[in-house]
């Protein structure tokens, strides 16, 4: 299967969305196509050995509308093509448009208004109904001209949008107009059906800038990337577009530039802003072979760094596509909007249909007839149902991304509104994933004398816990000693000479093994132990001379980010494959009480499935490797990315970096996100239900229904940018 996006041209309702998305499902070969409304682009799966992107294109040009590729090039730049572009664009015209429309709707409307007559007569009418006609005319067929073109269109695939409910509105008004005229009569309409196109017009204006703001997230993030790369080849210094890096070439990056793509750095020491990947505020230390990532900031040192990942492999670039997928897809909330839309404008021109007719036969005028039927029309179009969904996800999701929580899709906001527990799978998530030595306890001489030793034999070692003794060691920038004589024991540690000493590092077993009597350190080695920490025992020749403690060590923020979601009355569970006994001792310090231990990888999906048959909705919370098959199970999968777990697919949500309080504002985020969605279908329905039988009983005009409609659709674009605001 093949995936696809692209643009398609001149939707104007959620109704276009529903009639183009049945078009390209009912092709065979297509596996499934989503049409967003709001964003105007169709994302497409399909069997490329049964149709090609010509077939998916063809089917959306036989509905009348027209497609626009999205180049797909190696330079980020271009992976939005044509987005930021075509808002720019679509938001001038629909400003031009609007603008004259009101210079020429206006005066007829005041003409109309206020019975103004200029005492030139032509034929049997003053001039000032001729200027009416004229102006009328001009803006409801010339600037008006796109309604009647998509009118016609559908019109031929028996069909009809929102373009159908402005066209038959406002040349009902026009011909009537014009049918009156030829008949000597003096009730005229021109200004009505040239107002509502001007008020349309201004509508689809104000509804192309909200949406340009509410999409604003990809294209932020992609101007955050660098342009160019200061690359070193041959000894020389050279500046290349960002687009010509390759991988393995040495890019030097300067105190305050933007690093350009990712790598590793293999000269030099710096600080470097991630922010903009993150979401926190801090500066990370960088030194040689540590990771950086493409357009964060080189804050304080000069580095050199070789390049690993460009072009669309990047960190940056995997969020925005991300980012972009989450925003094509639809929540299934939105599946009532569609339901309702698609059948939504038959039923309102039946209904415009029967309201002119009860008028006719109650009043017997055709004039009085006319009005109500127009204003049925008018005020049903169904744009703020097309945009209540879509424009809060991409508000939500772009704002999830700058704070360096990526929501994949929709469906994750919704089951995110049900969960009540979270289940943390302990190393990497709530510990930092990586042993330290917490304890230095010296029994003969100083501390740093029983750490020198100790790091000067575990240099020559492998072992996961010697390198933590090693780095403990480097960060004190102690110069260690040269061994002699190394060797390695399984299970029990490891010996060699410093000079003539014997030096032995390791467990109580090795030591009672080798007659070193360890009286005075069973006491401190039980302490330790009993907080969850591995221990090891130094000694030097037939005497311990200290001890050593390492643990995988708790996130700064672990017990924040418990605390919080017990304020929200979120169970907290544990899962590791720790004994019981460190389990519980870690759980104690964050303060969860609930604890599975000795769990293998391969078995934790089925705890998280135990849990659900309890009726409990579960969050699990894990690294997004080892502990897919976990995520998936669970209601809401949260990975912890760091950097190059970006683009897991186990995990719903991905927090680029492993913080559990954004654990939280995730849930938080979701939360808010799909509350805003119900609020904006809420007021969607509520607004046609309430407004069309107004209309139908002819208490809203057909220009205040113009203005109501089109304020309809910027209000559920308003609605859905508070949440930038409910989430600072």
């Amino acid at each position: 299967m093949k995936q696809t996006t692209f643009h398609i041209k001149g939707m104007h309702c959620a109704s276009c969305a529903v009639r183009n998305e049945r078009s390209l499902t009912k092709l065979d070969g297509v596996k499934s196509a989503t049409v967003n409304y709001a964003l105007r682009t169709a994302a497409v799966e399909y069997d490329e050995n049964r149709l090609s992107e010509h077939d998916l294109h063809q089917a959306v040009v036989k509905t009348g509308y027209k497609v626009q590729e999205m180049e797909d090039k190696q330079g980020m730049e271009h992976m939005n093509h044509g987005a930021s572009d075509d808002s720019i664009k679509e938001q001038k015209e629909a400003k031009v448009k609007a603008v004259v429309a009101l210079i020429f709707a206006i005066p007829a409307l005041v003409l109309a208004m206020f019975s103004i007559e200029f005492g030139v007569i032509i034929g049997t009418y003053d001039i000032s109904i001729i200027m009416q006609a004229i102006l009328s005319t001009f803006v409801i067929l010339v600037l008006g001209w796109e309604f009647h073109r998509g009118m016609l269109i559908t019109a031929r695939h028996f069909a009809a949008n929102m373009d159908t409910l402005i066209s038959i509105g406002t040349l009902a008004a026009l011909i009537f107009s014009f049918w009156v005229m030829l008949n000597g009569k003096n009730e005229f309409y021109f200004e009505t059906g040239a107002v509502i196109t001007a008020l349309i017009l201004l509508g689809r204006y104000f509804e192309a800038k909200s949406r340009g703001q509410a999409s604003q997230a990809i294209e932020k993030l992609l101007e955050l990337g660098a342009k160019t790369a200061r690359i070193i080849r041959d000894g020389k210094e050279t500046d290349i577009p960002i687009e010509q890096v390759q991988v393995g070439d040495i890019i030097l990056v300067r105190p305050g530039e933007k690093i350009p793509v990712d790598g590793v750095v293999v000269n030099g020491t710096s600080s470097v802003d991630e922010s903009m990947l993150t979401g926190e505020s801090m500066p990370v230390g960088k030194k040689k072979n540590e990771q950086v990532f493409g357009a964060t900031i080189n804050l304080s040192g000069a580095i050199e760094m070789k390049a690993t990942k460009v072009g669309k492999d990047t960190v940056l670039a995997q969020i925005v596509k991300v980012v972009q997928e989450a925003q094509t897809k639809k929540a299934p909330i939105q599946r009532l909007a569609d339901k309702v839309s698609s059948i939504f404008v038959p039923i309102v021109i039946i209904i415009a249909l029967v309201t002119g007719t009860l008028w006719y036969i109650v009043t017997s005028n055709i004039e009085q007839s006319i009005i109500p039927a127009v204003a049925v029309l008018v005020i049903a179009c169904p744009c703020a149902l097309g945009l209540a969904t879509p424009t809060a996800i991409m508000v939500g999701t772009g704002l999830g991304a700058k704070k360096g929580i990526l929501i994949k899709n929709g469906e994750v906001l919704e089951r995110s509104k049900k969960i009540d527990t979270v289940v943390f799978d302990k190393t990497g998530t709530l510990t930092e994933g990586k042993p330290k030595v917490t304890d230095i306890v010296a029994l003969k001489g100083k501390e740093a004398d029983v750490l020198r030793i100790a790091a000067s034999v575990e240099k020559l070692s492998e072992h996961p816990l010697a390198q933590a003794v090693v780095q403990e060691a480097q960060a004190k920038k102690m110069k260690l000693t040269k061994v002699s004589t190394f060797k390695s024991i399984a299970g029990k540690g490891v010996h060699a000479k410093i000079g003539t000493a014997m030096i032995r590092i390791g467990n109580l077993r090795m030591m009672k093994e080798n007659g070193i009597s360890a009286a005075k350190a069973q006491k401190v080695v039980s302490e330790l132990e009993e907080q969850a920490k591995t221990v090891i025992v130094v000694a030097r020749n037939k005497q311990i001379i200290g001890i050593l403690a390492i643990a995988d060590t708790l996130k700064q923020d672990a017990k924040e980010a418990v605390e919080k979601l017990n304020a929200l009355n979120i169970e907290t569970w544990i899962i590791t494959g720790d004994n019981k006994k460190t389990a519980h001792a870690i759980a104690a310090q964050v303060g969860v009480t609930k604890v599975m231990a000795e769990v293998l990888p391969q078995d934790k999906a089925s705890k998280v499935e135990e849990l659900q048959k309890q009726g409990k909705h579960v969050a699990f919370v894990g690294d997004g490797i080892n502990d897919a098959p976990a995520l998936t199970q669970s209601d809401v999968g949260i990975a912890m990315g760091t950097g190059t777990d970006i683009a897991i697919e186990a995990g719903s949500i991905v927090l680029v970096k492993g913080h559990p309080t954004k654990v939280v504002e995730a849930l938080l985020l979701s939360r808010l996100t799909l509350k805003t969605i119900k609020q904006n279908l809420f007021w969607a329905f509520f607004y046609n239900a309430a407004a069309l039988p107004l209309a139908a009983f002819g208490l809203l005009s057909p220009m205040i229904a113009a203005g109501a409609m089109a304020f309809s659709s910027v209000s559920v674009v308003g609605n859905s940018l508070r949440i930038k605001r409910k989430m600072r």
